[in-house]
């Protein structure tokens, strides 16, 4: 009886080893819906998509999830099939090699916010539209996307944002975690798989497409290597679809565990540490080397959730509150000034002013 606790223990540690094994694959894999569109790219200027998925291995048919590096063979084959990295989205071409040169024009800039810049103006010159603003908001660095003309498609904006967020995280070394993300576009059939990819409050039909974080991390330094750039370029575009999704890393783990119970049912964080099978000291030191801390985390979560509500129930501030595990209002109160520069009621009150177009 006495080896019983032993081989449960051992069982217990297999089953934590296979769950965490299976989150990995399902990390590295992405929704047919975005090959699909990918995809369209081609169709909609008439050209074949049989040989080219034949070429890279991949069915006919995509109708499961294919892997980020499958994904990513496909975006370079489609980029040299068409001359543009950008899926013949924007008013010029993005044309084969544009990607690489926006990386070495923000490689040597002294903070991420001049990266930004620079990213920004970059895309401009190439693209000339949609035009990308930085904007500094409510607490919030604020990347602003406008059309000069009709909305573009979901997967325009989303491809945009993939590019610039994967190039500023691998900049500073670290996931610049992503506040909100609104499309100017409709909802496409898929917009749970955009929710589930950005892993932030997503909405569409907004008067302008954006995507949000924190401001602070603009004065991230940069200290990135020409050596390291040309590592980072072999691996493009699959490593930026994987390495810095919301789901990557320790942080990602410590999220996920949190996101399963309310916040007033959040364990401390020895405890935390003794579930995840770590020395509480393991998991600080972890969590720091990726940026991250526990308060920061839960921090973050009860933003998002605080934001959600707000934007899209009709929760009173006091049940938003309890929701979030506040022992009263004020507390809230307190924290979302801190988060959003103002009271719960006038982010409200101003996001309804710019609800969706009729």
């Amino acid at each position: 009886m006495t080896e019983l606790p032993h081989y449960f223990g051992q069982f217990c540690h297999m089953v934590c080893r296979s769950e965490a094994a299976m989150a990995e694959i399902e990390r590295r894999m992405i929704a047919p819906g975005f090959v699909e569109e990918a995809l369209d790219s081609l169709r909609r200027l008439g050209k074949p998509t049989a040989s080219l998925l034949t070429k890279l291995g991949l069915p006919q048919r995509i109708d499961q999830p294919v892997s980020a590096e499958a994904y990513g063979a496909l975006w370079l084959a489609i980029a040299a099939e068409l001359d543009d990295e950008f899926f013949g989205m924007g008013a010029r071409p993005m044309r084969s090699g544009s990607f690489t040169l926006l990386c070495h024009c923000v490689l040597h800039a002294p903070t991420l916010g001049h990266a930004l810049r620079r990213a920004l103006r970059f895309l401009d010159v190439v693209l000339d539209d949609p035009r990308g603003t930085l904007v500094i908001r409510d607490g919030l660095a604020q990347i602003e996307l406008r059309d000069a003309g009709e909305p573009r498609s979901a997967f325009a904006y989303r491809t945009y944002w993939i590019i610039l967020h994967g190039i500023i995280c691998w900049l500073v070394g670290r996931r610049i975690p992503i506040r909100l993300v609104d499309f100017r576009c409709e909802e496409p059939n898929q917009g749970a798989d955009y929710r589930l990819f950005f892993g932030a409050p997503v909405r569409f039909s907004q008067p302008i497409s954006r995507l949000g974080f924190d401001n602070a991390l603009l004065d991230l330094p940069i200290s990135r290597s020409e050596q390291a750039l040309k590592q980072f370029l072999r691996g493009a575009p699959a490593n930026i679809l994987v390495r810095y999704r919301y789901d990557a890393g320790i942080a990602a783990a410590v999220r996920r565990r949190l996101s399963q119970t309310s916040p007033a049912a959040w364990s401390s964080f020895q405890t935390l540490a003794a579930e995840m099978r770590l020395p509480s000291s393991t998991l600080r030191h972890r969590l720091h080397d990726e940026g991250q801390s526990y308060a920061g985390i839960k921090d973050d979560i009860r933003r998002d959730l605080a934001i959600d509500a707000l934007l899209n129930t009709s929760k009173t501030i006091g049940e938003i509150a309890v929701q979030l595990g506040y022992s009263e209002p004020s507390a809230f109160f307190r924290a979302f000034r801190k988060w959003m520069g103002k009271s719960p009621d006038a982010f409200r009150r101003e996001e309804a002013k710019s609800a969706p177009w009729e």
